[in-house]
This record gives C-alpha cells, structure tokens and sequence, in this order.
C-alpha cells in the first residue's frame, strides 16, 4: 500500500485584478475523483494544507452543469463529505515527503491565490521532482510552479519540463481571463516550462519523468490513473 500526500489549497476566495474577492478553494472533482482512484486501489491519502486549515470546496465545483445534472451533484457532494482526510488535514511545513510515495495537487482557483506564492510548498514541490516519486498536478495546481524558483537567478527546476494546465483560452471561456491578475498558462510559460495545450475541456493529461500534470476537471481522473501505474 502507498501513501499519497494531497497538497490542497487553504484560500476562500481569488483576489482579481480589481481588488475584489471571488469565492473559491478546491474543485471538487479534482480532488475527490483522484481520491476514489487511489483509496479504491488499496492505497492511503493523507491531506495537507498551509497552516492546516480545513479546504474548502468551491461550490460551484458541486453545481448540476458541473457534475452531469442534479443527481450527479448531490452524489459529489455526498463523496466529499465522507472523506474524512479533507476534514482533517496537517499542516503543510509539518509535512516530511520521506512519509510519502506519492504527492498530488488538486485545483480549483484556491491554487491561484495561496499554493502559487507559498515557500513551503515550493519546497516541497522541488523536493518531488528531485525524489523521482511521482508528482501529480492538475488544473489550476501548477500555480503552485510560481513558488519553485530557487538561486540567485530565480530559475525553476521545472523549467524545460513538458506539463499542462488550465489553458487561457478555457479561462477566458470560464468568464474569468478578463479579471484575472495573471493567466496560469502565462505564468508556467514565463517560467521556462514547455506547456502542451489540449483540446477544451477534454481530458488531456502529461508525462514527463515523475511529472504528471492534467489540463482541466476532466483530466484529474485520468492523470490519478496514470499515477496509479507508476505505484504498483
């Protein structure tokens, strides 16, 4: 049996270009279906946010359009409220990634505000990439890239890795590319990363060494699969 570690974000809300707080945390479906993907092949999730803060879900994550109509969202909504390691998470600097196999980042747009500044998790992330244990990231997660900057020269170790994300075409058809501080896509790109683009809202996931990264809601299954594989 592995034990993975889920890295979730601690913010409420996004702060957009104009100042105001959009509502937000983790998506969903990002976060639960890995966990049902892992947790039903025998393995252990333990959860960890910064300051060891309960997540918290982006309702809109558990709206009927997101999840296939009414009965599909009631039943996300009701998952979620089973696991018991999303209620009681540890802290992030507690974490020691020698007590894991695996690390995985779910998204949503809590990953924009918090994960993408956060030293510890930056640190963490680096130190992934570095152990050869599979990393997985998804959605909005690579934000979590901006804060893996090291040296002098501000160069990322991800730098020159094949990943993916949210798209800034998908941000713009989210309602979200015209208020936001900065893209994802942007970003990763500026950080020397080699962004692969998929087609929208489609399950698209990457592979490069112990890099996995998914591009959108639909990919986080897919990616945990591809994780999966690489357990055992």
């Amino acid at each position: 049996m592995a034990r993975i570690l889920f890295v979730l974000t601690g913010a409420t809300h996004w702060t957009l270009a104009d100042g105001s707080a959009h509502p937000t945390g983790f998506w969903a479906e990002e976060a639960v279906v890995p966990y049902r993907v892992f947790s039903e092949a025998g393995h252990e999730v333990v959860a960890a946010t910064p300051g060891g803060v309960v997540p918290t879900v982006d309702r809109g994550s558990l709206a009927p359009e997101f999840n296939g109509g009414e009965e599909g969202a009631a039943a996300m909504a009701a998952e979620l409220a089973g696991i018991a390691a999303f209620q009681h998470p540890v802290t992030l600097s507690d974490v020691s990634l020698d007590d894991y196999d695996a690390v995985f980042y779910p998204g949503g747009h809590g990953p924009m505000e918090d994960l993408s500044a956060d030293a510890v998790s930056g640190a963490l992330l680096n130190a992934a990439l570095a152990s050869g244990k599979p990393l997985g990231i998804v959605c909005h997660a690579p934000a979590a890239l901006l804060a893996t900057a090291t040296g002098p020269g501000g160069a990322s170790p991800f730098a020159g890795y094949r990943l993916t994300g949210f798209t800034n075409v998908e941000e713009t058809q989210a309602g979200f590319a015209d208020k936001a501080r900065w893209l994802l896509q942007d970003r990763l790109v500026q950080l020397g990363a080699d962004f692969q683009e998929g087609a929208l809202w489609a399950p698209h996931t990457v592979t490069d060494r112990n890099l996995h990264t998914g591009q959108n809601p639909a990919s986080a299954g897919p990616l945990a699969a591809e994780i999966l594989k690489t357990l055992g």
